[in-house]
C-alpha cells in the first residue's frame, strides 16, 4: 500500500461511526460524535472535533472545537439551529446526563459553550431521544433514563423510576427557557432509538418499539395534539428501531434501513404519503448497503444523503437475554438516494465536470463562483473514475 492509500485508509477509519449527529448546510455534510466498535468494545468518539464533507467534491476536512468542551457522549441528541449546534443529554463517562452544550459553527474558531442559567425545569437525564427544530425552538421527544414524573420520597429516601419515556420538552435558546407542553390525543408509547422528522408544523415519530409493523405518530406543534396513523398490516414496513426518516416533499417521508424486530439489519426503502396515509415500497440501487444507526439528511434536489452506521449489526435473542453480536462493520461512506429528477442545471454541471478535458477552454469563461463549483465536481468525478493498470 502506497503512502497516499495508507493516508486514505487512516482517514476512513477515523470517519467510521454509528449513532452520530449529522446535518447539511450549504451542501456541506457536518458529522459529529457517535461511537465505533474496536476489539468488541464500544468506543465513544471525541467531542472536540467535527467533520465536514463538501458534497460537491466529496472531500472531507476535520475542524477542532475548543472551549468548555462537551464530554464524550453516547446516545446524545444533536440539533442545528441558526448556525449553532446544540448537544443535549446522553451518557458520559459518569452516567446519564441532562447537560446541554452549544457551538457556533459560523465562527472561524469553533468553541464549545456549556448552556447554563436556564429557566424552567430541565428534562431528566436520558439518551436515545430525538429532536424537532421548529420556529427557533428545540422540541425533544422520548428516550431512556430517569423519568421526570417517576420519582417519590419514602421517608428520607428518594426513589426514581428508570425506563423509556414519551415526554415532550421544549427549549427556546433565545430566552433560555425550558417548558413542558400539555399534549392531547393518542401519544406514542414510551420509546427511544426511534426516527423523527419535521414537515411544516407537524412532527413525526416512528419505530423504536417492538411492534410487528412500523407505526407512525404525528404531533401538531401548534395545538400539541397527537394523531396515530392506521395502516393495513399487509402493506406496512416491518417494525424496526435505529432507522432514519427524512422528509423529501411537503407530504412525503422517506424511511431507510434500521434494525428489524427479527434482529437483522435492513436495507429496504419505504415512502409514506402523509396525505393519503399510504406506504409504498421503493426499488433502489443500494441493496448492498443495509444500515442501522446511520444518518440520512435532506440534500439538494431532495436527495437523501446517507452516512455511516453499521452494515451488519445483529441481535441474538433467546428466552433469557438479548445480546448484540460483537462483530460489526462500521461504515464511513456517503451515498445518496435520488427522489426526484435532477434539475437541468445539475445535469449540465455534471456533464461538464465529467468531461472537463473537452470543455477546458470554455471553463475559463465561467464566473469564478460557478467555476469553483465545477472544479469541485471535477474533483468528485476524478476520484470515482477507475484507475487502469497494465
Amino acid at each position: 500500500m502506497d503512502a497516499a492509500a495508507s493516508e486514505r485508509s487512516a482517514a476512513e477509519s477515523r470517519l467510521e461511526r454509528c449513532s452520530h449527529t449529522a446535518f447539511i448546510e450549504d451542501n456541506t455534510l457536518y458529522v459529529w460524535g457517535g461511537y465505533k466498535v474496536v476489539g468488541g468494545e464500544d468506543i465513544v468518539l471525541p467531542s472536540d472535533e467535527i467533520w465536514l464533507c463538501d458534497l460537491y467534491s466529496g472531500t472531507w476536512e476535520m475542524r477542532d472545537i475548543n472551549g468548555d468542551k462537551a464530554p464524550d457522549l453516547s446516545g446524545s441528541c444533536g440539533s442545528y439551529l441558526n448556525g449553532t449546534l446544540y448537544i443535549f443529554a446522553g451518557c458520559d463517562p459518569v452516567g446519564y446526563t441532562n447537560q446541554m452544550f452549544s457551538v457556533d459553527l459560523t465562527e472561524q474558531s469553533c468553541t464549545w459553550k456549556k448552556v447554563t442559567d436556564t429557566k424552567g425545569t430541565t428534562p431528566s437525564p436520558r439518551n436515545k431521544h430525538s429532536c424537532w427544530v421548529h420556529r427557533d425552538r428545540l422540541i425533544y421527544f422520548g428516550g431512556y433514563g430517569c423519568k421526570t414524573i417517576g420519582q417519590a420520597t419514602i421517608g428520607d429516601v428518594l426513589f426514581r423510576c428508570w425506563g423509556w419515556n414519551n415526554e415532550v420538552s421544549v427549549y427556546e435558546p433565545h430566552t433560555a427557557m425550558w417548558s413542558t407542553p400539555e399534549t392531547r390525543g393518542p401519544a406514542p408509547t414510551p420509546r427511544g432509538c426511534h426516527a423523527s422528522a419535521l414537515m411544516g408544523n407537524k412532527g413525526y415519530i416512528s419505530g423504536g418499539v417492538e411492534t410487528l409493523e412500523l407505526d407512525m405518530f404525528c404531533l401538531d406543534l401548534d395545538t400539541w395534539t397527537w394523531t396515530q396513523f392506521d395502516f393495513s398490516p399487509s402493506c406496512s414496513p416491518l417494525g424496526r428501531s435505529m432507522l432514519t426518516m427524512t422528509p423529501t416533499s411537503d407530504h412525503t417521508l422517506f424511511i431507510y434501513g434500521g434494525l428489524g424486530i427479527d434482529g437483522n439489519t435492513l436495507n429496504d426503502v419505504w415512502q409514506l404519503n402523509t396525505q393519503k396515509k399510504e406506504w409504498k415500497k421503493m426499488t433502489h440501487q443500494h441493496k448492498d448497503k443495509p444500515r442501522v444507526c446511520h444518518s440520512a439528511c435532506l440534500g439538494r434536489d431532495s436527495d437523501v444523503v446517507v452516512f455511516g452506521g453499521s452494515s451488519n449489526m445483529c441481535l441474538l435473542m433467546d428466552s433469557v437475554a438479548v445480546l448484540r453480536a460483537p462483530s460489526q462493520n462500521q461504515c464511513s461512506d456517503v451515498f445518496m438516494f435520488q427522489t426526484q429528477p435532477c434539475s437541468l442545471f445539475r445535469l449540465c454541471e455534471d456533464l461538464i465536470a465529467e468531461n472537463s478535458e473537452v470543455f477546458e477552454e470554455q471553463l475559463t469563461w465561467l464566473p469564478s463562483k460557478l467555476r469553483n463549483k465545477i472544479d469541485k465536481r471535477v474533483t468528485f468525478f476524478s476520484s470515482t473514475k477507475p484507475v487502469l493498470t497494465a
